[in-house]
C-alpha cells in the first residue's frame, strides 16, 4: 500500500472520522445489562462470536463484495440493499445505514463516489475504498479492527472497565480479526449468514431496554 493510500485508510477508519459510531453499542448495552457481558473474559468471548459468527463475519463479505463491485453500479446496488435485508434488528438496520450515510459524507472531502443515500456501512467502506485502490486485504483487516476497537470502547463506558483492561482485549482479539480476514478472501454472497443468536436477541432486546445509554 502506498503512502497515500495508507493516510486515507487511517483517517477513515479512525475513531475521531465523524460517522457517529460511537453512539451505537451493537447490542452491546442490553448483554451489558443482562450479564453476559461483565469482564474482559466474556467481553473478549462475544466478540470473538460476533466476528467470526455474526456481523463481523457478514461485514467483511459486503465489504469484499463491494470492494470488487465498485465499478458495476447495478452490482453494488444489490449488494447494498442485501446488506439492509440481511441486518438482524430494526437498531441493527438503523445502525448500519445511519454509520454507512454518515461515512460517505464525510469521505466526499477526498473524493465524492456516486452511492446511495442509504447504504451500509461496509458496503460504503468497501466501494470508497475501490475507487482509491486502497488494497482490499488490508481494508478488510482495516475495518473489522476498528469495529471491535469501537465495541471495546463502550464496553469500557458501560461495565465500566478501564483503559488498560480494554487494551487487553484488543490485542487479545487480534488472531481472530486475522482469521476472519483471511476466511472471508475467498467467500461469496452466498456466504453470508451467522449463528450469533445471544448477539441478535440483544440487539432487539435493546429497543426497548429502559434506559439507553447508546443507540443500539
Amino acid at each position: 500500500m502506498d503512502d497515500r493510500a495508507l493516510l486515507r485508510l487511517m483517517a477513515w477508519l479512525s475513531p475521531a472520522f465523524p460517522t457517529g459510531a460511537y453512539a451505537y453499542s451493537h447490542g452491546l448495552e442490553w448483554a451489558v445489562a443482562a450479564r453476559d457481558v461483565a469482564d474482559t473474559d466474556t467481553l473478549l468471548a462475544w466478540l470473538t462470536d460476533l466476528l467470526r459468527h455474526g456481523s463481523g463475519w457478514n461485514d467483511a463479505i459486503l465489504l469484499r463484495q463491494a470492494y470488487r463491485a465498485a465499478s458495476e453500479p447495478g452490482l453494488l446496488a444489490e449488494i447494498g440493499e442485501l446488506a439492509a435485508a440481511v441486518a438482524p434488528s430494526r437498531e441493527r438496520r438503523a445502525e448500519t445505514l445511519d454509520i454507512g450515510h454518515a461515512f460517505i459524507t464525510a469521505a466526499a472531502a477526498w473524493w465524492r463516489l456516486e452511492l446511495p443515500d442509504e447504504i451500509a456501512y461496509p458496503v460504503a467502506v468497501g466501494a470508497l475504498s475501490a475507487a482509491h485502490k486502497i488494497p482490499e486485504d488490508d481494508v478488510a483487516l482495516g475495518y473489522l479492527q476498528a469495529c471491535a476497537a469501537s465495541l471495546i470502547s463502550a464496553a469500557v463506558r458501560l461495565i465500566p472497565l478501564g483503559q488498560s483492561a480494554g487494551l487487553r482485549v484488543l490485542a487479545a482479539i487480534e488472531p481472530a480479526i486475522l482469521e476472519v480476514a483471511a476466511a472471508t478472501r475467498g467467500a461469496a454472497l452466498d456466504d453470508l449468514g451467522g449463528c450469533a443468536w445471544r448477539a441478535d436477541l440483544a440487539a432487539m432486546r435493546h429497543e426497548t431496554q429502559y434506559t439507553r445509554l447508546f443507540r443500539s
